[in-house]
């Protein structure tokens, strides 16, 4: 068994290289990452295949609170997130539901 892997965070995140199994846990704390540096928006590489790996982020997507919205890129291939900026600490925004739009 191996450790948590360490990613730099950055505005995008290919999920090509994890499992579908790893990428509900994973997308949760990229957003949390994220959120945390002040990212207005980000772009989450899915890949255009059965769509797997969409489905599932936009499974978390549609119910993260730090989530304004997000829409699928012209490519089909990754999707693009718009995010809160928050003015008091990530927990300001835990008790309210985003607009979601796809």
């Amino acid at each position: 068994m191996t450790g948590p892997i360490e990613l730099p965070i950055e505005d995008t995140i290919d999920l090509h290289s994890f499992q579908p199994g790893e990428t509900a846990s994973l997308i949760t704390e990229y957003l949390f990452q994220v959120v945390a540096k002040a990212y207005k928006e980000v772009r989450i590489i899915h890949g255009k295949g059965a769509g797997v790996q969409r489905k599932i982020a936009h499974s978390i997507l549609r119910q993260h609170p730090d989530v304004i919205c997000f829409w699928d890129a012209p490519d089909r291939g990754s999707t693009l997130v718009r995010l809160k900026l928050l003015k008091t600490g990530r927990d300001a925004s835990r008790n309210s539901k985003s607009p979601v739009r796809e």
